[in-house]
């Protein structure tokens, strides 16, 4: 069940309700106004994901995956999160499962999976995402320092190593959990060439590694020759390449 509100009231009170029957409910909240948040990690972004797993009078029990332990909220703070000003609106958006099919198909959910991911990274035609998207960072940061200036460009530079690795699961933390997720499919489904799959898709997760690593030199000036914008770029190029072959490879997988 998913679920927006224009009224903040009406959105507390449908949580309250759902926590209350015991079950965990999703959060779309904007970051810059989660006290437990390191000052560092503050920043108007939108779109954080957090579980709201219960409630003790007017203190919510928040499982973020950023932070390593059950974090608390209060009623006035997590309202205000969840409509948070700014773009885009998060509109007290929340989302938990209401049923459990007896006759799921797990098999054909992990199936039904990997063609999504593959049809998200390969063929949604904006060029600002999936296999495009790294695509286009790559070009732009090519330039950056010429366009912006050294300040802003380094700017940028912390930014996208922030989203990605340290707030975000969008670099290598994600291909090292999607690498997970196949070794355990390839057990699952009885089709062994996923876990050449899982591996290729670790490898590539090593790459991002190394992508943060000389973006961050970059950002604290101490990158040198070899660590530059456009040894991150080029970087960012054999990503993609890499993980458009993989993505095509899954993308033909069906039932054995």
């Amino acid at each position: 069940m998913r679920q927006k509100f224009r009224e903040p009231g009406a959105a507390m009170a449908a949580l309250d309700r759902v926590l209350d029957r015991g079950i965990p409910v999703g959060c779309v909240v904007g970051v810059f106004h989660l006290p437990y948040f390191p000052p560092a990690y503050r920043f108007h972004f939108n779109a954080h994901n957090l579980v709201v797993t219960g409630r003790r009078g007017d203190r919510y029990l928040i499982s973020d995956p950023i932070m390593p332990n059950i974090e608390r909220l209060s009623y006035h703070d997590l309202h205000k999160v969840r409509f948070a000003k700014g773009y885009p609106p998060p509109k007290g958006s929340m989302y938990y499962i209401t049923e459990v099919a007896e006759d799921f198909d797990l098999k054909k959910a992990i199936i039904k999976g990997i063609q999504h991911t593959c049809k998200d990274m390969l063929t949604i035609p904006i060029p600002l995402f999936g296999v495009k998207g790294i695509r286009y960072l790559s070009r732009r940061m090519r330039n950056w320092p010429k366009k912006y200036g050294d300040r802003k460009a380094a700017l940028y530079m912390g930014q996208v190593v922030r989203m990605l690795e340290e707030i975000g699961t969008g670099g290598a933390g994600f291909r090292f959990m999607y690498a997970a997720f196949l070794q355990e499919a390839a057990r699952e489904l009885n089709q062994p060439w996923l876990n050449e799959m899982s591996k290729e898709m670790t490898e590539v997760g090593d790459r991002w590694r190394e992508f943060a690593i000389i973006a961050g030199r970059v950002f604290k000036n101490r990158a040198g020759q070899d660590q530059s914008y456009m040894a991150a770029a080029d970087v960012l190029a054999d990503i993609a390449n890499r993980e458009e072959k993989i993505f095509r490879k899954l993308r033909e997988i069906k039932l054995s």
